[in-house]
């Protein structure tokens, strides 16, 4: 088996054993959900209450979700190999999460 292999399925599967983000206790809402953007996440809000999300609390982070396909990659030939073959990687085509709110207020 190539390096290049071991590596991508090693990465892959860390990337998948992740557990969801945590809100830190001192973060408004508006600050966790645009860490969570930060970090490439589509996120999800569904809130209790109507007060504007300046005065929403967190109360849960959950359902990060992830999005893979594999791809073909090309060695050109510069590689260590340098026998043009491919190998299949897997990518992260999007990921999203979901925030539950306390908007009330």
């Amino acid at each position: 088996m190539r390096p290049i292999t071991v590596t991508a399925g090693l990465l892959a599967a860390a990337l998948l054993a992740v557990p969801p983000p945590q809100a830190a206790a001192d973060q408004t809402a508006l600050e966790t959900i645009g860490m969570l953007e930060a970090q490439g996440y589509t996120v999800n809000v569904d809130r209790i209450g109507s007060a504007p999300l300046e005065q929403c609390t967190v109360t849960g982070i959950r359902n990060p979700q992830r999005v893979t396909r594999w791809v073909n990659v090309e060695d050109d030939g510069w590689g260590t190999h340098g026998n043009g073959d491919s190998e299949l990687v897997e990518i992260v085509v999007s990921q999203s999460i979901s925030v539950s709110l306390d908007c009330n207020r």
